[in-house]
């Protein structure tokens, strides 16, 4: 946990940094937790709420950051978050608790809809997740797993709105034990793997994002105990998020 020492100082009091992301885990105080919904058998997007989540520091306090989770984009284009959903929760427009609607965005008069956001009701980092066995290459062997023209349409679209917004984008590419028989032997091997190279490589050339923003994480499935490797790269994406979120609070 000693990155936390060495991310950059918290901003100040009053302002929160946000991330909002497509899914995902985490590791805290040494325990594995289960906070945003997953299942092992669903093949969409499980997440089908805009939840907010803070990281307990001490009783009654939190640390400077807010982590929002969104439906993902589905490799549909019938499916998934509507991309005006998201252009809205940048801005901070929906509140934590609406319940995505794949047919329609949401609309003024909803309850969750907020008319007058404030600084801390933005978002200061927009995070895309993408499942390292999915993020396929045209020659693996499962040609149904690969990245569709829909959603590096509809994610592009996205970071476009993010860079006129002015947020700060990273991606974090999940699942590389299953993308990598090499990793998913001894999950040491994470920046030794050509395939992987060559993944985030890919990913880099299709998705736009610069090869240092793109974070190599492996989940936690089956495992009941955490491991220093697996956090030590969950922690390492987690402080480019911090450092980026700093970035864009300080041009503020």
């Amino acid at each position: 946990m000693g990155i936390f020492q060495s991310s950059p100082p918290p901003p100040p009091p009053h302002l929160l940094q946000k991330f909002c992301l497509g899914n995902g885990g985490t590791v805290h105080g040494g325990k594995i937790t289960r906070r945003a919904a997953a299942d092992a058998l669903f093949h969409g997007s499980f997440t089908t709420k805009y939840r907010e989540y803070k990281i307990p520091k001490v009783p009654g306090t939190h640390y400077p950051f807010v982590f929002n989770y969104i439906m993902g984009l589905e490799k549909d284009a019938r499916t998934g978050v509507r991309l005006e959903d998201i252009k809205l929760a940048m801005k901070g427009h929906v509140k934590d608790g609406y319940q995505f609607n794949p047919i329609s965005a949401i609309l003024e008069d909803n309850q969750h809809y907020n008319r007058d956001p404030s600084l801390n009701d933005n978002v200061h980092v927009l995070v895309c997740v993408i499942p390292g066995n999915t993020a396929g290459f045209h020659n693996d062997n499962n040609p149904s797993q690969l990245l569709t023209q829909d959603f590096e349409t509809k994610l592009r679209e996205v970071r476009l709105e993010a860079r006129d917004i002015g947020i700060p984008e990273i991606a974090i590419l999940t699942k590389i034990d299953e993308a990598c028989p090499e990793v998913h032997k001894d999950i040491q091997n994470v920046y030794k793997s050509k395939y992987l190279k060559k993944k985030i490589e890919e990913l880099s050339g299709r998705m736009g994002f610069p090869q240092n923003c793109i974070f190599p994480v492996k989940n936690y499935h089956s495992e009941i105990e955490t491991s220093d490797i697996t956090d030590t790269l969950i922690l390492s994406a987690l402080r480019g998020m911090i450092e980026s979120g700093e970035d864009f609070v300080n041009d503020l």
